[in-house]
């Protein structure tokens, strides 16, 4: 039987997994974005990167197939997967502090960077940066003229996309805590997703 673990709104979750296994990102109530980062597992200096990910596939967003590759342009995840409809961001760096004190927040916000640190500290592990995500399920486009827009995401509830592991690794998911713009949907309220370790 797979491992079910909540993924809790505006948290993060930290794994140990090995190559070959695969991880199952569920979206339970739809919309809701999920920061996804990979490590290697000897050596958290590696790390998929989205930069060499993207000129690997050949594409800016990831499709069923799609490999994608640290730092060193090793493979870490594949997706194998995917039942949201394909629409997923991997140009945009995980929020932040400072990006939710630009969007008007005076007081503490959670956020997807904070979220990486304390997932990876439950493992006793710190990040020796913040690498840019894959952001499973965010609607993020670039429009003819260049302009860059952040729609709501098309997943609905219920969807997934499923990663196999190339390496081992300790990855690492966030249910993004954005409430001040349509990251998460045009009710800009994030919500419980769910991971299955199969």
């Amino acid at each position: 039987m797979p491992e079910s673990i909540t993924l809790t709104a505006r948290t993060g979750k930290a794994m140990k997994l090995a190559r070959g296994q695969q991880v199952r990102v569920v979206n339970t109530h739809g919309m809701q974005v999920v920061d996804t980062w990979a490590f290697a597992a000897d050596d958290m200096s590696e790390f998929m990167s989205m930069e060499h990910a993207r000129v690997h596939m050949g594409r800016v967003n990831p499709v069923v197939g799609s490999v994608l590759l640290t730092n060193r342009r090793r493979p870490i995840l594949t997706l194998v997967e995917d039942s949201s409809g394909g629409v997923h961001d991997t140009l945009l760096a995980a929020c932040d502090v400072h990006r939710y004190r630009m969007l008007g927040a005076e007081t503490y916000h959670r956020n997807c960077t904070d979220n990486l640190r304390e997932a990876l500290g439950e493992l006793g592990l710190s990040p020796t940066e913040t690498p840019s995500p894959l952001n499973l399920f965010q609607n993020s486009a670039i429009k003819p003229d260049g302009e860059l827009v952040i729609e709501p995401p098309v997943a609905r509830p219920g969807s997934h996309v499923t990663l196999r592991l190339e390496m081992d690794a300790i990855i690492v998911f966030s249910a993004c805590p954005q409430d001040m713009a349509p990251t998460n949907g045009a009710d800009m309220m994030p919500k419980d997703a769910e991971l299955l370790i199969l």
